[in-house]
């Protein structure tokens, strides 16, 4: 296990998954600041069939590319991502959005806790020692509402549920391989869900940016389509409380 400056290095043993529909212009400026900054690291570009050149220049940039025959949603991309690492025996996982809005440098912050032990999921936090970071108020607005929401259920405070920026290790994984992951919006329903699983969560605050481009989970529609579904998919999970308390210790 590697260190920098008393931060550990993610290595061989930890995989990042970049989920990415349309992303060609964004993936030319990231991948080379991720594979300057981790040569160690094993990336993954999960192409949720993408229409432009996202394909080929994962692969121009020499890092594992898998890819949907068509667009299936945000969280079938990087529930395939999960699955690869399971199949690559990978201990840890983090995953970061395709757009530029994820600081790169903020990855070893992410993965140090999980493999530290001091949590099963990091959760980056934009507001966490940032509280001049202001989204768009349609998103400001399910922010909050979910934030509450997820207190209420869980008990614990959130302060970024729809947070795209999260290291985790194995047990997490064989969770977020399970039927019961969303394919679309995968955010305050799967935080409940891990708590009622006993999973420790541990919020991480980390830089965003405004993204650069209109990403794959992005429209002016979507944040109101984005509210009603997810209160949907919370009533769904609660509902399923008890399957998956009974649970916990086969994970």
């Amino acid at each position: 296990m590697e260190h920098n400056q008393g931060k550990i290095t993610p290595g061989p043993d930890t995989l990042l998954i970049i989920p990415a529909y349309n992303e060609a212009k964004a993936l030319q400026v990231l991948l080379p600041k991720v594979k300057a900054r981790y040569p160690e690291m094993p990336v993954l570009v999960v192409d949720d069939g993408s229409q432009d050149q996202t394909e080929a220049i994962a692969q121009a940039q020499q890092v594992a590319v898998v890819s949907h025959p068509f667009n299936l949603g945000y969280g079938a991309a990087i529930q395939t991502g999960y699955k690869y690492a399971l199949e690559k025996q990978c201990h840890y996982v983090v995953q970061m959005d395709a757009d530029g809005q994820h600081e790169v440098e903020d990855v070893a912050l992410l993965v140090q806790p999980v493999k530290q032990g001091f949590c099963d999921l990091a959760l980056g936090s934009r507001f966490l020692n940032n509280a001049s970071y202001r989204p768009a108020w349609p998103r400001r607005v399910g922010i909050r509402f979910f934030r509450g929401i997820t207190k209420l259920i869980t008990g614990q405070p959130i302060t970024d549920p729809t947070s795209g920026f999260q290291a985790m290790n194995r047990r997490v994984l064989q969770i977020f391989t399970g039927r019961h992951f969303p394919d679309d919006y995968p955010d305050a329903d799967v935080l409940v869900m891990l708590n009622f699983y006993g999973i420790s969560i541990q919020e991480i605050p980390v830089r965003m940016y405004a993204s650069t481009t209109r990403s794959m989970h992005h429209g002016w529609w979507r944040p109101f389509f984005y509210m009603a579904k997810m209160c949907f998919s919370l009533l769904i999970t609660c509902s399923l409380k008890g399957h998956f308390r009974r649970r916990r210790s086969s994970v």
